[in-house]
């Protein structure tokens, strides 16, 4: 499970991304809302942590921007502001729940918990085209047809079944799968894609791995 976590208090946002790494969870953390926004449009999170009160865009207006483009990733709203107006305005913008600072770790993981739940988070498998994703297994299954992953194919497949036809870019693989101090560079993401193209082929996938020049990657489905 991805979460991305947008707050600009750094301190925090590291506090968070650490307690919910503790129990699992990968993390991602942007610093303001408009990264916020072009994070949550690569379609790779099963839930968003918001704060209200951010430079760019408040959480308020990237809550509205997220849901107008009918994005239903589960939204935790995290604020100071704790009067009735404004856990109603999170509400409306789209958050699913509404949490007030200062608050204790463990009602922020009931609440993340809760919210993966409701939203159908605890899944065992990505499907696209007539392609499975077994996560717990990491292996591509197609029909009766079967095909093991490596750790880095299994993450690689995983972000790009998890965006779908959404444009993944190379460096999001990059930091994704390698990390951001990793010295691995574009080729690895090249030699990882045609690996798994290689493998959907064997299983007689209809799914292909199509890159963007200039942009990234993603799948299609082909009929026929």
């Amino acid at each position: 499970m991805r979460i991305l976590i947008v707050e600009d208090e750094k301190l925090l946002a590291e506090s968070l991304s650490y307690l919910l790494r503790a129990k699992g969870f990968e993390t991602d953390i942007a610093c303001d809302g408009i990264t916020g926004e072009h994070y949550a449009e690569l379609g790779i999170y099963d839930l968003l942590i918001l704060d209200v009160m951010m430079p760019g865009l408040n959480g308020y207006e990237l809550a509205n921007r997220i849901r107008a483009k009918h994005d239903s990733t589960p939204i935790l709203m995290l604020t100071a502001k704790g009067e009735l107006e404004d856990r109603i305005e999170g509400l409306n913008a789209g958050a699913d729940y509404y949490l007030t600072k200062p608050f204790d770790g463990r009602e922020l993981l009931a609440c993340v918990n809760a919210l993966l739940r409701r939203h159908g988070g605890e899944v065992d498998e990505l499907r696209f085209g007539n392609t499975r994703l077994e996560l717990a297994a990491c292996t591509l299954v197609c029909g009766e047809k079967r095909q093991r992953l490596s750790a880095h194919e299994f993450d690689v497949m995983r972000l790009l079944m998890q965006a779908k036809e959404q444009i993944l870019p190379k460096d999001v693989i990059l930091s994704r799968v390698w990390g951001l101090d990793s010295n691995a560079g574009d080729n690895h993401v090249e030699v990882y894609v045609g690996f798994l193209r290689k493998k959907l082929k064997s299983i007689g996938s209809n799914v292909s791995i199509e890159s963007i020049r200039f942009l990234g990657y993603h799948l299609e489905v082909h009929d026929g």
